[in-house]
Formats: structure tokens, sequence, C-alpha cells
């Protein structure tokens, strides 16, 4: 499959853009551990424009993790435009418009998920944005508004003819948030117009190898893209292209999971701070399917998500690992 000139091998699988969860660090571990390409943290057109600190410190890509998209998003043609111009300057391999979203400070301004309530402007944006600059141009979004909105197979056409160079779908519509099944049904279809002949890339729900396969085998898609089931653990990718690409899901080792998510944790606390590298890093802690089959971990997962200094986190680690964890 390519993406332009991206050649990402034949049924790739992808780590989704997440806000506060594909920071560099996360993606070049993702990356290592079997990921065929990573994308950013969505980063706001407007405050790119604006030269916000926060939003442009997003935009540093290591060779390492490379291919890499940036993704951005925006309500208005001039600010889409120009951050455009502000990402390509940054040398990702892809330039990704975010039109899926469907959080409220960004589908209810407009942006994001938003623009699935206005067509037009969505197009608009997707044409001059592809005009502005010399990267190939993807899109993410979702199957429309509302279940009676039901859009997607006409604007993945639109949106090709506006010159995108490949389309991500997420299985649900924005009033379904994250709630119920994705319905890869209906991304399906999409391959079945003869006229749609971009890469499709899948999203949704992809929680196991398994189903990682199954995606491909059944609904045709060109790529993969997998989210939430990451967050707290990247081995997910080494065990889902072993499945993939060997027949056999390889075995990751507690240790080794322990290694990585120690790994996570002490780059995010050079990235930043000690404090605010352990608040970041609580999400992926929260999420890990690591600690989920330990009876009574109750006590222990609070204060593991209270744990105010490295040293503290790690102790709680240290005794979850070699004390907890045998003797289940």
């Amino acid at each position: 499959m390519k993406i332009g000139t991206v050649d990402l091998g034949e049924r790739p699988v992808m780590l989704a853009p997440m806000e506060d969860v594909t920071d560099a660090s996360f993606r070049l571990i993702c990356k290592e551990q079997g990921a065929d390409m990573t994308y950013t943290e969505f980063v706001s057109a407007d405050a790119l424009v604006r030269n916000i600190a926060a939003t442009t410190r997003k935009l540093h890509i290591a060779e390492g993790e490379r291919p890499t998209a940036i993704q951005i998003y925006g309500r208005e043609v001039g600010p889409m435009v120009e951050a455009a111009g502000i990402v390509a300057e940054a040398k990702p391999d892809i330039i990704d418009i975010n039109f899926g979203c469907p959080v409220k400070k960004v589908a209810g301004k407009g942006a994001g998920a938003g623009m699935l309530r206005d067509i037009p402007k969505m197009l608009e944006i997707t044409r001059a944005v592809v005009k502005a600059v010399d990267l190939p141009v993807t899109v993410k979004t979702r199957l429309g508004w509302d279940c009676n909105n039901i859009i997607i197979t006409t604007l993945a056409e639109q949106l090709q003819d506006c010159g995108i160079q490949a389309l991500t779908v997420h299985g649900r519509t924005r009033s379904q948030m994250y709630t119920g099944e994705a319905d890869w049904t209906t991304i399906a279809a999409i391959k079945e117009n003869p006229r749609f002949t971009i890469p499709l890339i899948g999203n949704g729900d992809i929680t196991s190898a398994q189903k990682l396969v199954e995606a491909f085998d059944r609904y045709g898609v060109d790529g993969v893209m997998v989210g939430r089931a990451s967050i707290g653990a990247p081995w997910i990718f080494r065990e889902m292209t072993s499945l993939l690409r060997e027949g056999a899901v390889a075995e990751v080792t507690v240790a080794e999971k322990f290694a990585l998510l120690r790994r996570q944790i002490h780059e995010s606390v050079e990235r930043i701070d000690e404090k605010r590298g352990i608040l970041h890093i609580r999400r992926h802690l929260a999420a890990s399917p690591l600690f989920k089959s330990i009876p009574n971990f109750r006590p222990t997962r609070i204060a593991m998500l209270q744990a105010a200094t490295l040293a503290e986190l790690e102790a709680i680690l240290d005794n979850i690992e070699y004390e907890i964890l045998p003797n289940l």
C-alpha cells in the first residue's frame, strides 16, 4: 500500500493519532514493536498559526519512528492552509486532516467531526490544503454525524476528488462517540465503489491480533489503524503483526511488558519533568491490560495512579512485578 510515494508494504498496521497519548516516545516504541506508520497527536491549526509553544513541540519527529504523519484540525480555510505550510516545514512524511474528533471542545466548535455537518466547507478545506503543500495529504473521518446521516460512501469519493491520497474511516458516527460497536460493513462498502481508488484504512474496535486479521480478510481494507487498544500496551503491535505476517501471535513476556511501561515512564519524565511526566503517563498505566487480571488490585491501582514521584511509582511497580504477579 502506498500513500503518494510512501510505501507501507502489504497490509500495514498504523498507530492512530490520539491526544495526550501519541507523543514522540510512545510513537517510537510502537514503531519498534511493529507499527508500520505512526501519527502525532492532533495539532490545532489556530494554535500553530499563533505559534503556541505547546503545540509547535508536537511537530518534532524522530527519524526512527518514520514514516510519520502530522495531523492537523481546524474549521477555517485560511488557518488550515497556513498551518499545513508550517507543518510541511517540519518534514513529516504525510499531512493528515482530522475530520473525525468527536469531543465537544473540537466538534462542538465546527472542527474535527463537526465538519460532518458542513460538507462544502470540509471539501473546501481539503482542496486548499492539498493545493498548498507538496506532501501527500490524507483525511481521517467518521461515518457521518449521526445514524440518520451515514454519508461516508458518498463523502469518500468527494474527498478523493479533492486530491487526498488515502482515507481513514472510524466506523462510528460522531453521535456515538466511542460507544457501541464500530460498523465495519459500512467501511467495506466504500471499497465497492469502482470510482474509489485510493487506499482505505479502517479504524475502530481493533483490540486483538485476531480482530486485525479479520478486518483485512473480511472487509477488504488496505490498512488498519489501531487506537485505544495500544494505550498502556504498545506490544500489541508485535502481537498483531506477527499473526498477520507469520501466522502466529508472538509471545510477549510479562518482563518485556513491564520494561516497556517503565521505559515510557522514564522517557515521559525526561521529556517533560517528574511531576508532569508522571501525570502524563497515568493514562497508560490506568488502561494497561497488564494489571487487569490481578485480583484485589484496587488498592494497589489507586496507589499506582496517585504516585507523585518517580521513586514511589517505581517501588509500586517493583512490588507488582516481583511480588504480586509471580504468586498468581
